[in-house]
């Protein structure tokens, strides 16, 4: 599935250097292909924004070759952003208003970063809620990704996300546990999903807010899920979106925290993500920045280039494997017209009865 550059948009460069395949809209009006309309609500902060976009439509752009994909970034106005965050989002993303009036065929929602334990008292809140309530009226399926599912079940279900007695952070197995539901079909019965975050919502909490179960894992919990009829909204709980380099990076950035002191212990490796080399080195790294620190000397340059080359993926081919199929529901059942949200004959309650 082609995404069309109808944008001046910098992912559409960066993920054309990666040699995916970017059309120029006057090569997509050629083409006699359906095109469909993906809305993101990016909310991750400034730092973050961009690579957030190109993680999602890396996923879009990689499924089947089906359609022609319009994405249409947006954000929120109360999400604080600094004088580049914005520029990026004043010149590139589209507001909201406009997309209400123009209509989306399917919507990603990412997460973000949160302040309060009560999700209800984010600056973001309400208008997050205006949002999943006209998508869940008007497009096909919603897509919900970490913070926006803890969301979507605080707000939809009463089910509030719980803490964790410690970060959940690395690569953990998953099984998929509904091997005949759509979403996961020809994809690997086990496969890694990364997660990263301080809370989650149980399989009790899935369960009691009358939700269906796809793929969990023993040890990181509940991954993949979708709603009482099955399709219209997906939850997300892991991160297959993340590039190879994600959770390094994130830990670059809590090592520096706690070089500037913004955290007490110096932090440790994400699991199962590197590999006994990786970790000597990183080892010695810590020793290096310690003694520096002691010192009061300038800190030593992070080996992010010695790790990289040898970090492996083991999860992006099945995350890319159950957007496709997401994408290929949306494409069987939305209608042509992007202001509605099914075609005709289709039952909104019951979104894959004509699966066959």
């Amino acid at each position: 599935m082609p995404l069309v550059a109808h944008s001046s948009l910098p992912t559409f460069d960066r993920l054309r250097q990666e040699g995916q395949t970017i059309l120029s809209p006057d090569r997509a009006m050629h083409q006699d292909i359906r095109e469909l309309h993906v809305g993101l609500l990016n909310m991750m902060p400034d730092e973050a924004l961009a690579a957030t976009e190109r993680q999602f439509y890396r996923l879009v752009g990689e499924a089947n070759q089906i359609a022609q994909f319009y994405m249409h970034p947006f954000t929120l106005p109360e999400l604080k952003r600094g004088a580049r965050g914005q520029e990026h989002v004043e010149r590139y993303y589209e507001p909201f208003e406009q997309l209400k009036r123009d209509g989306l065929d399917a919507l990603i929602i990412t997460g973000a970063n949160v302040t309060h334990p009560d999700l209800s008292a984010e600056p973001f809140w309400d208008p997050l809620i205006q949002v999943m309530d006209w998508a869940q009226q008007r497009v096909t399926s919603i897509l919900c990704s970490c913070l926006a599912t803890h969301a979507m079940l605080q707000f939809r279900h009463g089910q509030r996300r719980r803490r964790l007695l410690a970060k959940r952070w690395g690569v953990y197995q998953h099984q998929v546990v509904d091997r005949g539901h759509p979403l996961v079909n020809d994809v690997n019965t086990r496969f890694d999903v990364p997660h990263s975050r301080f809370n989650e919502v149980g399989r009790d909490q899935f369960d009691a807010a009358g939700l269906h179960v796809l793929v969990e894992s023993p040890v990181a919990g509940v991954h993949l899920a979708v709603s009482e009829d099955l399709f219209r909204v997906v939850y997300f709980q892991g991160h297959p979106e993340y590039d190879t380099v994600s959770l390094l990076k994130e830990y670059k950035r809590e090592i520096l925290r706690f070089a500037n002191g913004a955290r007490e212990d110096y932090p440790p490796f994400p699991d199962h993500y590197l590999n006994v080399q990786q970790q000597a080195v990183l080892d010695e790294y810590r020793d290096l920045l310690l003694a520096a620190r002691g010192r009061r000397a300038p800190l030593p340059e992070f080996p992010e280039r010695l790790i990289e080359a040898g970090l492996d993926n083991t999860w992006h081919d099945t995350g890319e494997a159950v957007v496709g199929n997401w994408i290929g529901q949306v494409y069987q059942v939305t209608n042509s017209d992007r202001r509605v949200a099914f075609m005709d004959g289709v039952d909104p309650n019951d979104p894959l009865s004509l699966r066959g």
